[in-house]
């Protein structure tokens, strides 16, 4: 009994102190706590353990009608954070969306602004890859990404690009009767997006067939048009 009191004495005093962490220390702890999570060193099961230490659970819904998961972190203290993920949907293909959204971009960022941007692909029901409808910092992210470069009204100008009234103007007819041409394959022209603007490119408006669509359109409304060298520079301030 001797012996057992007296390791028990022994071991209280091999006890390391145990230290009090100042109010300085407690201000660097979430400082402290990412550079350790985002440390590309740091042991998994140490990420676990933070985990069990700062989280009392999670509570998952689903919001059907949104198409997102609803995740509710509990934290140990009383605090709550909600976070929204979207529900991947059977059959989704993102793969064929991305590129055709890719493609897209490309294209309508030649005449469009990132918000521009947004709308259309909205409009055309596409989502991002994470399930979610688009904004001006998500086009943003997406054309960095890809190394798109974004809409610049200078270079516009410089290369020529022009939208469907612009491309009409320049021509001297009806935006109808461009488009028209267009699909009847007359006059070269992009049109990525059903519910979007149609991308021309001067080049393909002073072609000879551009010549000759303009001189049979002015030969059947018998007024005459303006030949396309005297035409005013085109104002691109608008999208």
């Amino acid at each position: 009994m001797r012996e057992i009191a007296g390791r028990i004495e022994q071991h209280v005093r091999g006890r390391r102190e145990v230290v009090i962490p100042t109010r300085d220390e407690f201000d660097t702890l979430a400082a402290d706590l990412e550079a350790v999570w985002n440390d590309p060193h740091s042991d998994g099961r140490l990420k676990k353990r933070i985990l069990r230490t700062l989280i009392q659970g999670v509570v998952v819904d689903v919001d059907a009608a949104a198409g997102e998961i609803i995740l509710t972190v509990h934290w140990r203290g009383g605090v709550h954070t909600e976070l929204r993920v979207p529900r991947r949907r059977r059959g989704q293909n993102s793969s064929q969306a991305s590129t055709e959204i890719i493609e897209a971009v490309r294209v309508l960022a030649r005449v469009c602004s990132d918000d521009v941007l947004a709308g259309t692909l909205n409009r055309n029901s596409l989502l991002t890859g994470r399930g979610n409808r688009w904004t001006r910092e998500r086009v943003t992210s997406f054309r960095n990404a890809h190394a798109i470069a974004c809409y610049d009204l200078d270079t516009r100008r410089l290369e020529g690009w022009m939208n469907l009234t612009e491309a009409a103007t320049f021509l001297g007819i009806s935006a109808r009767t461009l488009r028209l041409a267009v699909e009847r394959g007359e006059i070269a022209a992009d049109h990525p997006l059903a519910d979007g603007p149609w991308i021309f490119n001067r080049r393909a408006s002073e072609t000879e067939a551009a010549s000759n669509l303009v001189t049979r359109v002015c030969r059947n409304n018998r007024h005459p048009a303006v030949p396309i060298s005297q035409k005013e520079t085109l104002d691109f301030s608008g999208t």
